[in-house]
């Protein structure tokens, strides 16, 4: 028996049809109906065009397009003989822009998506408005962000060498005070704990005295016996360099290097979006990864008892903001404001190269390769995060998604599971 389920609330929508067998979930089709050939309006462009049009890809991962897209023009320039060498005050700055998305990207998933469907899936409602925990959380940190990034979202103000801010003592002393609330919102509400008592926590048995909204959560999970559904391959990558972790692969315990050149593309019927995998396999991308192969003492813990499951994957997101939220405040207080913003004095004249970028975006691992000819884009590609997670398998194994929900005895339990992979339908139709 074959049932179809339509998906929302996951920016944009999804198809998932379920085929039964002896009370059992034996199979899921993961269809995407919505294609907006992003990377066919930029073929003919300027290769600058791709700052303005890549971050409009998303509406979350914005910024993320945006630092791999100009990483990705920058590598091409270095590969066509250019020198680019960017400050370390510009790094610092790309890098605490990007830290903020990914926090209030995570964040919002927890409170508009986890708590809200585990509640309803476990019948535990309660009378919080988590929108508004939601929105005060993402608007302090996006006002942080903004502080450099001019606006979010869509911002275009890294470029080729740098970034077109200029940030004065004061602006840092601002974005100092938005993170500090951030931290206070994270002590409050989130898990009852000072942060430097959080941050102390290195096992499995240390969480229970965490309270608050993510005590609540691993409780409910728990509590209905579902810490350990949502297991999948137990593989993992990570190919973009940043602040939680270097590139690249883990299975179980063991870590080993990874190149771009192994990632692939391929058509899947019944589908606009495309699988990928590294070496013909398949791997999950996303905090937990990044948190897995950056060997996270505390997630680790978690891992060596419940595996890549539900428990381990949502906490691992949530967790991600502390670690964040820490290398934010290092990030900040290590910028030498005298330093030059952009590296290129003007424009570099049009030239013929090939460049190509990973960056870590809140989903995982985000890449944008591009191919230029006499300044002018020829071809366009866009790896997204959502795609590693939810290809639909190959004729050897099933895809990471897939495999996390086959076994589940309900369509309400494989679609949390579902969600809690932290979908993004838009990105995954580009």
């Amino acid at each position: 028996m074959i049932i179809r389920e339509l998906i929302e609330k996951i920016e944009g929508e999804a198809e998932l049809d379920f085929t039964f067998n002896e009370g059992k979930i034996e199979d899921v089709q993961i269809n995407f109906g919505f294609y907006r050939g992003m990377e066919e309006i930029l073929e003919g462009r300027d290769a600058r065009d791709a700052l303005v049009i890549t971050p409009r890809v998303c509406g979350i991962c914005n910024h993320a397009h945006l630092i791999t897209a100009v990483k990705a023009i920058e590598n091409g320039y270095e590969n066509a003989g250019l020198k680019v060498a960017l400050s370390p005050k510009a790094k610092a700055i790309r890098e605490f822009t990007l830290s903020c998305e990914l926090m209030q990207n995570h964040m919002t998933w927890f409170y508009m998506t986890i708590l809200p469907q585990l509640e309803k899936l476990t019948g535990e409602i309660s009378t919080q408005n988590y929108a508004l925990k939601a929105s005060y959380f993402s608007s302090t940190v996006t006002k942080a962000m903004s502080i450099f990034s001019g606006q979010w979202p869509h911002s275009s103000y890294a470029v080729p060498g740098g970034v077109t801010c200029d940030p004065s003592y004061v602006d840092v002393m601002q974005a100092e005070n938005l993170i500090d609330e951030c931290i206070r919102f994270f002590e409050e509400m989130l898990t009852g704990l000072s942060f430097e008592k959080y941050l102390s926590l290195n096992s499995l048995s240390s969480l229970g005295s965490v309270e608050g909204d993510l005590g609540k959560a691993l409780w409910l999970i728990d509590k209905n016996e579902m810490a350990e559904a949502g297991q999948s391959h137990d593989r993992f990558i990570v190919l973009g360099d940043s602040v939680l972790a270097k590139p690249g692969k883990a299975q179980a315990t063991k870590v080993s290097n990874v190149a771009l050149r192994y990632v692939e593309e391929s058509v899947q019927t019944g589908t606009t979006a495309k699988a990928v995998s590294y070496k013909q396999k398949l791997y999950e991308a996303g905090p937990l990864a990044r948190a897995i192969v950056g060997k996270e003492p505390l997630v680790k813990s978690l891992h060596k008892r419940y595996k890549d499951s539900i428990f381990t994957r949502v906490f691992a997101r949530v967790h991600e903001v502390a670690t964040l939220l820490v290398q934010s405040k290092k990030l900040l207080n290590a910028l030498q404001l005298d330093e030059p913003s952009c590296t290129l004095g003007k424009m570099l004249e049009a030239v013929d190269f090939e460049g190509e970028a990973a960056v870590e975006a809140a989903r995982g691992s985000l890449i944008h390769k591009t191919s230029v000819k006499e300044g002018k884009i020829e071809n366009y590609e866009i790896i997204v995060p959502t795609q590693w997670n939810l290809s639909h398998g190959n004729e050897k194994e099933e895809g990471v998604a897939v495999k996390a929900m086959v076994g589940s005895k309900t369509i309400q339990d494989a679609t949390f599971i579902f969600r809690t992979f932290d979908i993004c339908s838009v990105c995954t139709t580009q």
